[in-house]
């Protein structure tokens, strides 16, 4: 039984990606900060430990509240008893559904605000595909200070992990003005869902909290609105997330740097102190979900799958319907799906377009067909899955591409 629709082996046979990680929205066009906002950008692009992410990567920007007036800081004292959810409207506002998830593979911040032919010269290092500038700034909340990104969320959603990108309910506040956090800043600043908060930048709006969940950025902890984030004062295009399938991303890393110049700082967000992990411990980007699905199949190395994945969709970029009808992250037919689908998160139904649900699936297959046993077995298995000689080469090679990169 073929699980996979046969597919003409290309000019160039791609390259493993340096993480398993889907692709995103082609490069955003970042615009000059005008000159009403007034900011000490203050120690931009630092890195500095202790944020509530847990992570190392610094603060961004430090508003300027001007010598004539006190510190806002230190005249509000929020408390979310008195500020509760009673009055407010939590519904939420339009975004777009989401198309695929794009895990980035480097995060960079400028020592001032990144400009388009920067951001031209990083989408045309090796093997970028998708780049994304994004405002930012360190603000007060509850008293401490936080990272935040202001953002569009129907494009800056496919840049977080899969579970939080599916989850609708979180863009739809961040498109009605409301405020997103991290899972572990909702925890250490006790925060709740739908109460109001006054958030400290160059203004201080009372902002409702919209939910919280993995952002998968190590030292950002906040998401705010476009509109909010120049209400607050946040730098414009301070920062960008790199796709770079196919590439060294400590190597992409030091280019972005580069380019960006003196003050700017750069992360290689595959290191494992920076890999991101779902809510409620479940897997928060495609790396994560291979790993765990290979271990449903005793033998079987988690490699397999990921090259199975860049092969057929690259990692959630091209999920749509084959010539043949195959569909989804892992491109199953619908038919062979009614056998082999899989719930992988449990929300009650197995969805071949849910990558939760698909990379299971296709272990659950490769295991039935003795992928677990190594060998001719493994070849065999992957031939199950697309019968193609080519195919398995292919599917092998990119699995020691993998191996070899993630010894």
């Amino acid at each position: 039984m073929v699980v996979v629709a046969p597919t003409p082996e290309p000019a160039q046979a791609p390259e493993p990606a340096a993480e398993p990680a889907p692709q995103g929205p082609r490069p955003s066009t970042p615009k000059k900060r005008g000159r009403g906002a007034r900011l000490a950008i203050a120690g931009v692009g630092v890195l500095v430990a202790g944020s509530l992410a847990g992570g190392v990567y610094g603060a961004v920007t430090v508003a300027d509240h001007g010598t004539d007036r006190k510190d806002p800081a230190a005249a509000v004292q929020p408390d979310p008893l008195r500020n509760g959810p009673t009055n407010l409207d939590t519904s939420g506002g339009q975004v777009a559904p989401l198309r695929r998830v794009v895990p980035p593979d480097v995060l960079a911040v400028g020592g001032r605000s990144i400009t388009p032919a920067q951001v031209a010269k990083i989408s045309r290092i090796g093997h970028v595909k998708d780049v994304i500038a994004v405002s930012g700034g360190a603000v007060q909340l509850q008293g401490r200070q936080v990272n935040a990104f202001a953002v569009d969320p129907s494009v800056f959603r496919s840049w977080t992990p899969p579970g939080t990108a599916k989850r609708t309910e979180l863009w739809s506040a961040l498109a009605a003005d409301q405020f997103v956090v991290s899972a572990n800043a909702a925890d250490q600043l006790q925060l709740s869902r739908g109460f109001q908060y006054p958030v400290v930048g160059r203004t201080v709006p009372n902002l409702v909290l919209g939910g919280s969940g993995s952002l998968g950025l190590p030292g950002i902890d906040m998401l705010v609105s476009k509109k909010s984030g120049t209400a607050m004062g946040l730098v414009e295009s301070i920062a960008v997330l790199v796709n770079a399938p196919g590439a060294n991303p400590g190597k992409v890393a030091a280019q972005v740097k580069k380019i960006l110049g003196a003050g700017s700082s750069s992360v290689n967000l595959h290191e494992s102190k920076y890999q991101p992990s779902g809510q409620g411990g479940k897997p928060g980007s495609y790396l994560d979900l291979y790993k765990q699905a290979a271990t449903t199949c005793p033998g079987l190395s988690w490699t397999v799958l990921a090259a199975i994945g860049q092969v057929e969709s690259d990692h959630g970029r091209n999920p749509g319907r084959s010539s043949a009808g195959a569909l989804g992250p892992m491109q199953f037919l619908p038919s062979t799906w009614e056998t082999y689908g899989v719930d992988g998160d449990g929300d009650g139904k197995a969805d071949i377009m849910n990558p939760y649900d698909a990379i299971p699936a296709a272990a659950k297959y490769l295991c039935a067909n003795g992928a677990g046993k190594g060998g001719q077995s493994l070849y065999r298995a992957i031939f199950a899955y697309n019968h193609a000689d080519w195919y398995v080469q292919k599917v092998l090679s990119l699995a020691r591409a993998y191996a070899a990169q993630y010894h």
